[in-house]
């Protein structure tokens, strides 16, 4: 089975599996491949006529869904996310969920609202897991986004992380966030992922979870310059394949995962990782930090100043502070409010309790800087305490199992280095695999 396995991955094409992603599952690690796949009705099979797309030709797309499976299986991950699935054609999905059970799976798809015809799959191999729970989350939103949460136990043979009647548990998140057409989106986006962080928080209390590991998968339709990413990482999440190649907040060009139908190259997929050991500011926090941000963003593509900007938000007041009536025609101004994109009422107020920080009504000079002007984002180093010769963190404090990073992969390699070869045809994103080793770490809690 595995040589025949092994000659139809070479039909595929000249590329090769990193040699690293299989030695790794030799060893007691997991590995995670997140794929958007492009559905065959998105897919266009020419540039001239816009509506001739892959989904009216069964031969194309199945032939290319088969060589997807065939990649999938030969890498054989533990954790296997899906976006832009099909789940609209019967054959399709069927032809997934046959290959990926006989391979030893556990699947769960999700299509997005309102029939848009796709969704997502996410697949956790019975060798590594036990499923725990599984939930949907809807947005309900502009878009039609949906996410997937797993919650998960490792099983054996990673017996040797046990310690005492400690559960390896994980919450897994599946999902693929509104493509950024317009500015006025940037909010839609950075609400979806709020979303995800309140049901994750949700989840934990109602099941009374200790501090466990989370991972976040998928297509997030922005980089590391935008706010979902500056989000994401105020919240302690790290990216994984960022942190397997030593690459930097800044290192922004290092490496890209798609090609839109713009034409333009980027690196959008990520595979977030959170630990147990991380120390978090409250979610509210870091969300009114991040919508701050794209307030002082727009204020500055204005190209205002300090000083200008301060007087842009006081409007006509005479004294010398800014007043919430003119915080809030400031944000209509600046398109965050006053359309069903927009910021809710409710949003807007907890901005401004948050800007006034004294609470006496006005915001001043000195609280404009420090909520406004001044945003920063929480400290984002990796966090990761001293570990022993057998990768075991040590501590006093009350223990859990987290993981550290062993490598990372994008497939093509030449994605790797900024660039999107012309002969690769699977899809228009890479495909991204992380292997993660189990390790004891101290818990943490919110700070």
């Amino acid at each position: 089975m595995r040589t025949k396995m092994k000659g139809r991955i070479s039909r595929i094409g000249s590329y090769a599996i990193s040699s690293s992603i299989r030695d790794h599952q030799q060893q007691p690690c997991i590995t995670c491949t997140t794929f958007n796949i492009l559905a065959p009705i998105y897919k266009r099979l020419s540039n001239e006529d816009q509506n001739c797309r892959e989904s009216d030709c069964r031969a194309y797309w199945f032939g290319r869904n088969q060589r997807i499976l065939d990649w999938l299986l030969y890498e054989r991950s533990s954790i296997i996310c899906l976006q832009e699935f099909w789940v609209g054609n019967e054959e399709l999905v069927d032809m997934y969920e046959k290959r990926l059970s006989d391979a030893g799976y556990v699947n769960f798809k999700l299509a997005r609202t309102n029939n848009r015809g796709d969704g997502l799959l996410t697949a956790v191999h019975k060798d590594y897991f036990r499923v725990v729970n599984y939930r949907d989350l809807l947005f309900n939103d502009f878009g039609d986004r949906v996410a997937q949460l797993l919650h998960v136990e490792l099983i054996d043979p990673f017996s040797q992380c046990r310690n005492g009647d400690l559960r390896q548990e994980i919450l897994i998140v599946n999902t693929h966030l509104l493509f950024p057409h317009d500015s006025s989106l940037s909010l839609v986006r950075l609400h979806q992922v709020y979303k995800i962080l309140q049901h994750v928080e949700s989840y934990q209390k109602e099941h009374n979870l200790k501090p466990i590991p989370i991972i976040l998968c998928g297509d997030w339709n922005g980089s590391k310059r935008g706010h979902v990413y500056k989000f994401l990482r105020s919240q302690g999440f790290v990216s994984s394949y960022d942190t397997a190649h030593q690459y930097t907040d800044a290192d922004a060009h290092k490496w890209v995962s798609h090609r839109n139908h713009r034409g333009n190259i980027c690196g959008v997929d990520f595979i977030w990782l959170l630990n147990p050991n991380k120390y978090r500011k409250l979610l509210k926090a870091s969300w009114s930090e991040a919508v701050f941000g794209m307030f002082k963003c727009l204020l500055r593509r204005a190209s205002l100043t300090e000083t200008d900007a301060f007087a842009f938000l006081k409007a006509d007041n005479d004294g010398d502070y800014i007043t919430y009536s003119g915080f809030c025609e400031a944000l209509e101004q600046l398109n965050l409010t006053g359309h069903k994109h927009g910021l809710a009422d409710e949003e807007t107020k907890d901005l401004w309790v948050q800007a006034d920080i004294d609470g006496n009504g006005v915001v001043d000079y000195k609280e404009f800087q420090q909520r406004i002007w001044k945003t920063t984002w929480s400290d984002q180093r990796n966090d990761l305490n001293d570990e022993d010769e057998d990768g075991f963190v040590k501590s006093s404090l009350e223990q859990t199992i987290g993981f550290s990073v062993k490598n990372a992969v994008l497939f093509p390699p030449e994605v790797e280095k900024g660039r999107w070869p012309e002969n690769y045809s699977l899809s228009d994103h890479a495909r991204l695999t992380v292997v993660f080793s189990p390790i004891r770490m101290p818990c943490s809690r919110l700070s």
